[in-house]
């Protein structure tokens, strides 16, 4: 990490990337490059930039919601979402609790372009991309019960997620993975370690379908290296309504591996690109 400037005194807080990163980028300020193309006869279309938030300028308003504390757990360390420079900060304490006592969650919901106005809707049929670099401490470690860091799901109470990024215990290693949620279909899974204390991209690709005409995509790279790069097709990403995407940190406190922490989670270079 000796590329990145020191910590701010006094707040514990990380710097954000003096780098710009090849998931970021676009041509033009609509047309994606260096992102890889959904293969078929999406293929012919091209990425069409949609939200390019500057945490620094825009600050929480680029986001549909902030679910910050819901429940009022922990009001003398709010607020636990916020902006550092150019990153989004999730903060998480042990103290925290949702409104339902068994679990935690700090997120923001949807994409707002531009920052505060209407928000944007993922619809049936449409694909969408979201790239981002996030950076995840050792200290948010991988789970028995859930911890999602992103999530796919039909705005509204009492819905189910459609698809979750995740930090899961299996045979007691800790992994990063995708999930198709109501389904329970693995999209992809790798090692956490080398994601920890590390600056990673994500690229995550999504066709809205009903049934079997979804497709998901979902890769990570680190320092221009491929983590993984994994891709299902035939599947249902679609509930009703529209998708909504939320980032963050929402995890259960049933963990079973002593692996809950105070911790936190950096998101920046966010950006959204819609298939035209």
């Amino acid at each position: 990490m000796t590329d990145f400037p020191r910590p701010v005194p006094g707040t514990g807080s990380l710097p954000w990337p003096n780098r710009r990163t090849l998931l970021g980028a676009a041509l033009g300020g609509a047309v994606a490059t260096g992102l890889p193309q959904l293969a078929g006869p999406a293929a012919a279309a091209s990425w069409q930039q949609r939200w390019a938030p500057s945490a620094r300028n825009d600050g929480l308003a680029a986001f549909e919601t902030i679910e910050d504390d819901r429940a009022d757990s922990h009001t003398s360390a709010s607020p636990h979402i916020f902006t550092e420079g150019d990153n989004y900060r999730f903060a998480m304490h042990l103290a925290d609790r949702d409104t339902s006592t068994d679990r935690q969650r700090h997120e923001v919901t949807g994409m707002r372009a531009p920052a505060g106005g209407s928000y944007l809707r993922w619809q049936q049929g449409e694909s969408w991309r979201v790239t981002y670099s996030m950076y995840i401490p050792s200290t948010l470690r991988a789970t028995t019960s859930f911890t999602h860091i992103m999530q796919m799901k039909q705005p509204g109470t009492g819905t189910s997620p459609i698809i979750v990024q995740s930090l899961r215990r299996v045979d007691g290693a800790q992994t990063i993975e995708l999930k198709i949620f109501e389904q329970d279909i693995l999209v992809g899974r790798t090692a956490l370690s080398p994601l920890h204390n590390a600056w990673v991209d994500v690229d995550f690709q999504l066709k809205i379908g009903n049934g079997t005409s979804g497709t998901v995509r979902w890769i990570l790279r680190k320092n221009g290296s491929t983590l993984i790069d994994a891709r299902k097709t035939g599947v249902d990403t679609f509930l009703a309504d529209r998708v909504r995407p939320k980032w963050g940190i929402y995890r259960s406190l049933g963990d079973t591996s002593d692996s809950l922490r105070d911790c936190h989670l950096l998101l920046t270079n966010m950006r959204g690109y819609q298939l035209v």
